[in-house]
């Protein structure tokens, strides 16, 4: 055997794998090494394909990764990626076994920079909270008719023309102020909040409107600004806020009275609707015009009612003293009928009534029956406790310790007077008295016997 042989026989043998085994062994090994993490680079080579899924890569200055986020998760995204884009993906590192790819799969997607962001505005959002800035009982409600409606926002925003359109859609004859500032880019913020305190100052308007249109967190950053949250909290008007979309939210939403989804909506909560007035108004007008009638047909009712009662005098005393004329006759019957009924209940008690001789020779008879009852009752009383009393001293007789010794029995006590009851407690020259029915002795014991 030579050297080699020995050598081989050494080393333990390795299992031989398959690559679909591999493959799948350095997946597993990954995916329970490599939790969900987010991972930021700039996009390329991006495809969306026919099935909804993307395809692309992550890349910075010295590396890049594959990636691929399913069409069940890219559905959520509120922005489709383009190349180029600075982006942040949060994916499970895994392998793609069919060629042996190492990829990212992607569950969600945002833009870079927006969890900062996001972060930033989830603290000084809890710090306002804290000092009581979005309390809801701050909150104050909108006039139903505000005479002038204010809208803090850029000349040049397509918010301003959608407020400005709905208005007139809906109250064309209410007037608006405009407070023009930048709502996005660097100080937008502190401009915003200056032109709401102007708004503040002079006093212009009931109602004022804080809006822009939809946009990315980072468009709409300006209205995530401190100094912003504070001057509508600060405002002395009722404050409506509309920025961004239905699904953004930003301090100034939280800070305003009143919160829409849209500027547009803002504009309809801010203002009363023209045509529902006027169908208010119009439905009202019909309410009155049927109340009216039926007051007028009522009233009428009332005076041909009236005019049908309506007589001369003379008719009207005649009728009077017909009606005087039937209440006599009605009144002299009713006396007539009384009398008749108190002469019946005289007659009645009448014959009722005894004469007092009669009533004293019952209550004799009475007394004498009660007198005849009380003797006899007394005479049985006495029985009774006579033979009670009889049978009382002939049990006392037989308890007499007399009576027993009179039948011919003694009674042995001893020198301190106590009773003998047992020959055993005696012993031979014991002195004893003997108690008779008739006198006593002295003895002494000359033996015992028990039994």
């Amino acid at each position: 055997m030579s050297e080699f042989d020995d050598l081989t026989e050494a080393v333990p043998t390795l299992p031989v794998l398959t690559v679909s085994e591999l493959n799948r062994m350095a997946r597993r090994a990954l995916e329970s090494q490599l939790p969900l993490l987010w991972v930021e680079g700039e996009v390329s080579n991006f495809m969306c394909a026919a099935s909804g899924h993307w395809y692309f890569s992550l890349k910075d200055t010295h590396a890049q990764v594959r990636c691929v986020m399913f069409r069940g998760r890219n559905q959520f995204a509120d922005f489709t990626p383009a190349n180029g884009d600075h982006v942040e993906v949060r994916a499970l590192p895994t392998l793609y076994e069919a060629r042996g790819d190492f990829q990212l799969g992607a569950e969600q997607i945002r833009r870079a920079g927006a969890g900062r962001l996001y972060e930033a505005f989830l603290k000084l959002k809890a710090k306002l909270e804290a000092e009581g800035l979005f309390d809801p009982a701050r909150k104050r409600p909108l006039p139903r008719f505000p005479r002038t409606l204010g809208i803090v926002t850029s000349p040049q925003a397509a918010a301003l023309a959608d407020v400005l359109t709905a208005l007139a859609r809906r109250m064309p004859g209410l007037p608006v102020i405009l407070y023009p500032t930048p709502v996005q880019g660097a100080g937008a913020g502190a401009q915003i909040a200056a032109a709401i305190r102007t708004a503040a100052t002079r006093a212009e308007c009931d109602v004022l409107l804080v809006c822009r249109g939809g946009g990315s967190l980072e468009d709409l950053w300006a209205f995530n600004d401190e100094a912003v949250a504070r001057a509508i909290a600060a405002c002395p008007m009722p404050v409506v806020s509309g920025v961004g979309h239905e699904t953004d939210f930003t301090l100034a939403d939280f800070a305003a009275d009143l919160r829409a989804p849209t500027p547009t909506a803002a504009a309809e909560l801010a203002s009363p609707g023209r045509a529902e007035l006027l169908e208010r108004l119009e439905h009202l007008a019909r309410l009155l015009r049927h109340h009216q009638g039926r007051r007028l047909h009522a009233e009428m009712q009332r005076i041909d009612y009236l005019a049908r009662r309506l007589l001369h005098p003379a008719e009207q005393l005649r009728r009077q003293r017909l009606d005087l004329a039937a209440l006599a006759q009605r009144l002299v019957a009713a006396a007539r009928a009384r009398v008749a009924r108190e002469q019946l209940a005289v007659a009645r008690l009448d014959q009722r009534l005894a004469t007092p001789r009669h009533r004293i020779a019952q209550a004799q008879q009475l007394l004498d029956s009660l007198a005849d009852r009380s003797r006899r009752a007394t005479a049985a009383g006495f029985a009774r406790q006579r033979l009670t009393l009889e049978r009382l001293a002939a049990s006392l007789a037989h308890l007499n310790p007399e009576e027993v010794l009179a039948r011919g029995y003694s009674i042995a006590l001893r020198a301190d007077g106590s009773v003998v009851r047992d020959a055993t407690a005696l012993a031979p020259g014991d002195p004893l008295e003997l108690r008779f029915h008739r006198g006593q002795a002295r003895a002494r014991v000359e033996s015992t016997k028990p039994g």
